[in-house]
């Protein structure tokens, strides 16, 4: 029980903090907004974040709550195929509404330079367990190919989902995100139907 407490004291910080990014902009946003915002304290805040650049990397486990919101919708029986699609899409909706680019800029930017810690990499997160959850399920109902591993497709499909990201961020917004994603990625998927 204190273990979900914890996570949702710091999920209130994170969601309160991105929220006032995308309204305010990073560098006018202050920790005392953010803690007012999620209705915590200094010393949580501090408890799980050493300032206001570790909210960067906190984007991770932002996206990994959509994935949770998601997940109890999948039914069992859906096509795997889809139902990447589906979460891609979600996703991408979710972000073009609430994530500031200039700051998944920054977060794929200090991705690529840092020796710490690296959330998106993160093999424990809600988003890989999930990929490898359906990814199976999808190879033992035939849906998908046999002729990958399950490892190996869950880093494809994140590698395809980067690749939009960064394509997005790179030309600084200026086309619909969820709508390129929902040409673009079938296409790049292809390959891991059966």
């Amino acid at each position: 029980m204190a273990k979900r407490n914890q996570r949702k004291t710091k999920s209130r910080i994170v969601s309160a903090a991105w929220k006032l990014f995308y309204e305010q902009g990073y560098e006018d946003t202050t920790i005392e907004e953010i803690i007012e915002a999620s209705g915590t304290s200094k010393g949580s805040f501090y408890h799980y974040f050493e300032g206001k650049d570790a909210l960067l990397g906190s984007l991770a486990y932002m996206m990994d709550e959509k994935y949770e919101e998601l997940e109890p919708g999948i039914s069992e029986d859906s096509d795997c195929y889809e139902v990447l699609l589906h979460l891609n899409r979600e996703l991408m909706i979710m972000i073009e509404e609430s994530i500031n680019r200039e700051l998944l800029t920054e977060l794929y930017s200090t991705q690529l330079t840092t020796r710490g810690e690296k959330p998106l990499l993160d093999h424990d997160r809600t988003y890989y367990r999930l990929l490898r959850k359906i990814i199976s399920r999808g190879r033992e109902n035939e849906q998908l190919t046999r002729e990958l591993g399950v490892s190996e497709m869950v880093r494809y499909y994140a590698m395809c989902e980067r690749a939009l990201l960064y394509e997005w961020c790179l030309r600084k917004g200026e086309y619909s995100l969820s709508e390129e994603a929902e040409k673009k990625l079938p296409l790049m998927l292809q390959s891991l139907k059966a």
